[in-house]
Parts: structure tokens; sequence; C-alpha cells
């Protein structure tokens, strides 16, 4: 058959894929017998430069999505349909793939076409089952029935792992920058099996984290359901490929969380019901875009909160927030663990380093004044409440160990040759005035920086 002359005849972006498949499943590459001017415009090649039958990785990059879609199209021998985000194009695409008719026993052959729209059509990811409707709406309630977010996702982590039939599923969050993971949420049936994500973040986990950008090359997901598929998992990312089988891994659907073109993190089910591959994936092709918004959300939230009451030049609470703190405490909305004491501490000479050696220098000392704190009381509450004072709240602790700390602060800052530190404490045990305590401590700190000056 002249799949070229065929081709030439269909209006939208088109080409058509080969493949040749031995008796037991296995198949060579998927190769390109035919394009049309659309698709080799789309894909920026030159028609002098396209050869029929070379592998379509020649011309695009390998693609494992491409390749799965590719093989259950044609050993189905039914249409595939899917609506993906394409990071690759920074689009959407509108994907089909149609069996055709073959004249050569062993080759098989699909008819490939798509569109691609910039921004996201609703209409389209809308465009599914009633099942999967209900899944998705399911997560949609879930998100707004509580202000508790960790709550809805640990109960919606709950609901897609069921609905996969899986024997887990977790949502990790990435920070490319730091090189970090946090599991958001996850749900496991075996936990002996599958231990929690924790158990698996160690040092070099983010080396693996780093293959599967290169792994997705652009795509919306991977899905790995049967041997064939591990063994092209294999061929393309051998890291990740390894950590999966020792981590007792058969089957996997796999996918980003994106949000502006940046990666949040990534979501999978483990072990699921293969069966149902295709309604798993339209389901988590929609729900990964509606967490996507969320999650981000949610992390700007947290971020403008956590500005609100931190210093930014030192990392240690502002005065804001121990404003809040005090006020919560005095007026009952937020505990005070019994027995405590609190600290005041003054950065002697901060004026003098910044008038002769500039504020920067300043700067400099004010964050290593934090640090030696904070090297002290690890643990404990610690603000900046002012351009040169900290305030330490230490709670649940004895008057033997508040004392040792505050000594062990005293004995840091006299070893120090830059750091003198004005430091005066009020163990207050478990009387809960801490404004009073603070006004004693206060005071003390004072003697302590009469005492300092009156030295020099």
């Amino acid at each position: 058959m002249n799949y070229q002359e065929f081709v030439d005849h269909v209006t939208p972006i088109a080409c058509v894929i080969s493949a040749q498949f031995d008796a037991d499943g296995s198949h060579s590459d998927f190769c390109i017998e035919a394009a049309n001017a659309a698709y080799l415009e789309s894909v920026h090649v030159d028609p002098a430069d396209f050869v029929p039958g070379r592998p379509y990785y020649e011309y695009i990059g390998r693609e494992y999505n491409f390749e799965a879609m590719s093989l259950k199209c044609m050993q189905g021998d039914h249409l595939v349909h899917s609506y993906v985000d394409a990071d690759l194009y920074n689009a959407w695409m509108d994907i089909y793939m149609m069996p055709l008719a073959s004249d050569t026993e062993g080759t098989k052959y699909s008819l490939f076409s798509y569109e691609m729209h910039q921004s996201v059509n609703v209409e389209k990811l809308s465009d599914v089952t009633a099942q999967t409707a209900l899944q998705v709406l399911r997560t949609t309630l879930k998100l707004r029935e509580t202000d508790d977010f960790q709550a809805a996702m640990n109960s919606i982590i709950e609901d897609i792992r069921e609905h996969c039939k899986a024997a887990s599923c977790r949502i990790l969050l990435t920070d490319f920058v730091n090189r970090k993971c946090t599991p958001l949420c996850e749900s496991v049936i075996d936990k002996e099996k599958f231990p929690p994500m924790t158990y698996y973040l160690d040092d070099s986990f983010f080396d693996v984290v780093d293959t599967w950008e290169d792994m997705l090359a652009g795509s919306n997901c991977v899905i790995i359901q049967n041997p064939n598929d591990m063994a092209m998992l294999k061929e393309v990312c051998p890291v990740w490929y390894h950590s999966l089988r020792g981590a007792g891994v058969e089957a996997i659907v796999f996918f980003p969380i994106r949000q502006n073109n940046e990666t949040l993190g990534y979501i999978w089910a483990i072990n699921f019901d293969v069966d149902r591959t295709q309604t798993i994936k339209s389901t988590l092709e929609i729900t990964t875009f509606i967490l996507a918004s969320e999650i981000a959300n949610w992390q700007l939230f947290n971020q403008m909160k956590t500005l609100s009451v931190t210093d930014l030049l030192t990392g240690v609470y502002n005065r804001n927030a121990m404003n809040n703190r005090i006020s919560n405490i005095v007026d009952g909305t937020e505990e005070l663990k019994l027995p405590y004491g609190v600290v005041f501490i003054d950065l002697n000479g901060l004026k003098h380093v910044n008038d002769t050696d500039g504020h920067r220098a300043g700067d400099h000392l004010l964050k290593d004044a934090a640090a030696l704190i904070g090297e002290v009381f690890t643990g404990y509450e610690i603000f900046r409440i002012g351009g040169d004072e900290f305030l330490v709240i230490a709670t649940d602790i004895s008057e033997e160990d508040f004392n040792a700390l505050v000594e062990s602060l005293r004995k840091k800052t006299k070893e120090s040759e830059k750091l003198k530190l004005a430091i005066g404490s009020c163990y207050a045990g478990n009387d809960p005035d801490i404004r009073q305590a603070m006004k004693h401590a206060d005071k003390e700190m004072y003697k302590d920086k009469e005492a300092y000056y009156s030295s020099i």
C-alpha cells in the first residue's frame, strides 16, 4: 500500500508508523513510513531530509509514551486517544492513533495525528467517562470540604490508590534549587513491602529524581504495565529502572505535577490494575491538572506565611512572630509548655561596626549572632525583636538544663573574638505569666550590657 499517497491526503498533521512484531510479542523500533508536509513542518524536518522507514526518534527524540501508545494501538487494533500537556512543546496536544491495514505479515501500521494548542481546552480535558468524572469530582470536593490541606491530601491519595487498585500511591514534592524532596502524602497497603517514602530519601535519592525529566522527555506521564515496558525503561532510564526493581515494582503509572512550566513534584501509583490502565491514566491526567494548582497555591500561602514571621536576614522568627506568640499565650489560644525560661540577648558593638566597617559587616555580625544562638538553643523558639536584640523562649525544660544552656552561650561569647553578647535570663518554671518573666530577663540583659560598656 502506498502510505505516502494516503497520508498526503490527510489534512491535519499526520504520519504513518510501522513496527515489526515477532510471535512472542516483541517488536522492532517504531519507524515513520510516511509523513505529510504538515507533520514534517511540526517537527522541523526538511522534506528533503526525510527518509521513510527510519526510527521515529531520529526525527523527534525518543519518547516513551509515544512508543507505549503505538504499541497499544497496533497490538490492540483499536483507536487510541489522549489529551496531554506536552512540556517539550510548551503546549497541549490532542493525540490520535488509528490502526491501519497491513499487507505484510508481521508488520503493523498506525496513523498518528495530533493538534497542538498553547492553552488547555477545558472541554477536551473534561471529555471523560462517568467513572473518571466521579473520581475527579470526589477529589475536587475533598479539597473544598476542609481548611486542612494536609488532611484533604491524605484522603485524596487514599482515594486515588483505591481507584487504581494499587499497592501504594504517593505524592513527592521537589525542590530542584536545593535538591530536596518532601513527601506530601502517601497511601500504602503493605508497609513492610513498601516502606514510607522517607525510607528511600537518602542523600543520593535526588540523583534518581534528576533522571525523571529526561525519562519523561517532555511528556506528561510514564506508564509501565508489563515486562516489555520495564525492559524499555531499562534502556531509556537504567538508574530509575534499578531503583524500581529494587523496590519490588512491577507496574507504575507516573505523572509530573507541573504549574507555570515548573515541576512541583510527582505522583505515582505502584502495582496498579493494568486492566484499567486507560481509565487510570485519564483520571490521573485530570486529577494532576487540578492538584498542581492547589499545591502551588498551598506552597505560595506557606511561603507568604513564613515570610510574615521570619527575619529575612538571620532566618529566625521576627518581631511580628514574637508579638503574635506572646499575645496568643496570654489569651490562651496557644499553649506554653511548662516549665520554661526566657532569655534576652543584645549584640554589643553593632553600631560601631556599622559606622566603621559598613552595614554589610554589621549584617554578617547579626547572622553570626543568630547562628550562635541557634547552635546553643537548638529546637527552641528564637526571635530577632529589634536591630540588635534577640529573644529565646525555651519550653518544657528543667531549670538545670536551662541554666546550662545560658552558661554555654555566655562561655561561647567570651571565647569569640568578634561576638560580644549581653545576656539576661529568667527561669519562670511553672509560672504562666510570660510577660513578667520577659521583663525580668530584659532587666538582667541591660545590667550585663552596662557592665560590658563600663569595662571598655
